[in-house]
């Protein structure tokens, strides 16, 4: 995420440009993905909770929800130039909280179908969009607020990104302790993420005239279309096209970006897991990584910050030595706080903001 938001610009090539653009769409898909297992972790990990614990937990689920729709509210207010997850974030909360107590296998069905629908749909909703003050039952304008951007016309509408949690909802309830279930999931992993971007890179050559249609339909570089299967830096399909369909790069909100980046999240999460099992050291070098991921929230509130600190304008573009300093800070920071406290300073605050759900009878 840091290096997405304050790092070099993936246009610039190279090696770091490289490096880069690995991160850019990946990190938030990754982030949606994480979303799920926090999900299950508050209703049960194993076993889903029945009763009044899995009303509470619900309960709980809710307000998380509110407090990240009002907080990303809030920093969106900020005008930084981050386009802001976590309202979209709390929204997907509450649309998932349904499906908690379902098993891996029934959540990876839900995940697998709505990859599949939810894409066209929000596809077929957003040419419903008319231009900018128009008027009409369906008028909303392309850049609408509130629930609209939400669900359809954010940089993260729901319709796209809802199953990213599924899936992490679905991968959190099995044993991931068990070699082979880990085995299974790399293999998945590399599996979807060859699936979606191989299969964008074959639509977008053998569907006469698709890759034609995308490049003159794209907000960046049309001429540079032909990453379209994989990259963000060619820019983006306005969406007049239904080949944009076929496009797998990240945030084109498409079934194949989101097989592409689900497997991507699905091997980053099983090779983190093998390796920190596997080399007892390499999990020692990794604590200070570990305590910036057990403040999440702080960290990325944080960046938040330190970019409206900092007055930067436009991203991506800041220099490595920017990134490197931010990665710095908020490692440093985690580090010393996680010695003294077992959570991050908001999610010890979002921790109490959920305890009236013990009141639930």
């Amino acid at each position: 995420m840091y290096a997405a938001h304050v790092g070099p610009d993936p246009s610039q090539g190279g090696v770091t440009g490289h490096l880069m653009e690995l991160a850019h769409g990946r990190a938030s898909a990754l982030f949606a993905f994480l979303a799920g297992f926090s999900i299950v972790l508050i209703t049960g990990r194993s076993t889903p909770k029945t009763g009044r614990a899995g009303r509470q937990a619900a309960a709980k689920v809710v307000i998380r929800a509110l407090v990240l729709l009002a907080l990303g509210t809030a920093l969106t207010l900020t005008d930084t130039p981050v386009e802001v997850i976590l309202a979209f974030y709390g929204l997907y909360f509450l649309l998932v909280l349904p499906l908690y107590r379902l098993t891996a296998r029934p959540l990876a069905i839900t995940a697998a179908a709505s990859a599949l629908l939810l894409p066209q749909a929000l596809y077929a909703v957003q040419q419903t969009l008319p231009d900018e003050g128009a008027t009409g039952v369906w008028a909303w304008p392309s850049n609408a607020d509130g629930i609209v951007s939400l669900l359809f016309t954010g940089s993260y509408p729901a319709l796209a990104w809802i199953p990213f949690v599924i899936a992490g909802m679905s991968v959190a309830r099995l044993d991931l302790t068990a070699t082979a279930v880990r085995t299974r999931l790399a293999i998945t992993g590399v599996a979807l993420a060859a699936l979606g971007h191989g299969g964008s890179f074959l639509a977008l050559r053998l569907v006469p005239g698709a890759l034609d249609a995308v490049g003159a339909a794209s907000w960046g570089d049309a001429g540079s279309a032909a990453s379209a299967w994989w990259s963000d830096t060619w820019g983006y399909p306005d969406g007049s096209t239904p080949a944009a369909l076929l496009v797998a790069s990240p945030h084109s909100e498409t079934t194949l970006s989101i097989v592409a980046n689900a497997g991507v999240a699905t091997a980053v999460l099983a090779g983190c897991l093998a390796a920190v099992d596997t080399f007892p050291r390499l999990h020692r070098l990794a604590r200070p990584v570990i305590a910036v991921g057990s403040m999440s929230l702080t960290a990325y509130v944080f960046h938040i910050a330190g970019i409206r600190a900092l007055g930067i304008e436009e991203l991506p573009g800041s220099t490595l030595h920017v990134l490197l300093g931010f990665i710095v800070a908020v490692t440093g920071f985690a580090t010393l706080w996680s010695h003294y406290f077992r959570r991050g300073p908001l999610e010890w605050l979002l921790g109490k903001a959920t305890k009236p759900a013990e009141l639930v009878r």
